[in-house]
């Protein structure tokens, strides 16, 4: 009895550990310009600012059939914050915001995938300033197939937000400007 038991649990993990090595991973498709991180915040609550990160590389693991094998990592470049206004950009980089001469780069891993439907909730660690807390994006699948280059090629969308003060960003910017939106598009190129 004790024997079959080990049997099946040892076939049990064996399926399970092969359930995740089906996830594919996929590179962020930057080069074609298929790859965005944005982020808007409200000016004084009047409108919004909107900005983005230009230099940016990451991957992710994909298996629709099982989420919770799913990993997401990127790392920004923060010097490359774009908010097509040089002298606000400049602002941006400074100690004030985020400092980019001692944080040069800000990370996001996820610890956890769950699919809800067409939904996903990538629950991670963002690492901003030097400070990391956990964040939570909201994304869904936009499309997958192949590409007419002989590639194969998933893409999502995902939204977030994220306190500035949680990330050591203290310049005060008015009571409607405490949260930054993150705005995520990316396509994945899956690698052979």
């Amino acid at each position: 009895m004790l024997k079959k038991t080990l049997l099946g649990l040892t076939a049990v993990s064996m399926l399970a550990s092969a359930g995740s090595a089906l996830a594919a991973e996929y590179k962020l498709d930057k080069e074609g310009q298929h790859a965005f991180i944005e982020f808007r915040i409200k000016h004084l609550g009047y409108s919004w600012l909107y900005g983005s990160f230009n230099d940016f590389d990451g991957a992710f693991t994909f298996d629709e059939k099982n989420p919770s094998a799913d990993k997401v990592n990127v790392t920004i470049n923060t010097n490359s914050v774009d908010t097509n206004h040089a002298e606000r950009d400049k602002h941006l980089r400074s100690a004030e915001f985020l400092n980019v001469a001692k944080h040069p780069q800000a990370t996001f891993t996820s610890t956890e995938v769950n699919k809800d439907g067409n939904e996903y909730d990538i629950t991670g660690n963002l690492t901003l300033n030097g400070v990391t807390k956990p964040v939570k994006l909201d994304a869904k699948l936009i499309g997958q197939g192949d590409d007419p280059w002989g590639n194969y090629r998933a893409g999502f969308e995902a939204e977030g937000t994220i306190k500035l003060k949680d990330f050591n960003i203290t310049t005060d910017l008015g009571p409607a400007s405490q949260e930054v939106e993150l705005i995520i598009s990316v396509e994945g190129i899956r690698q052979k």
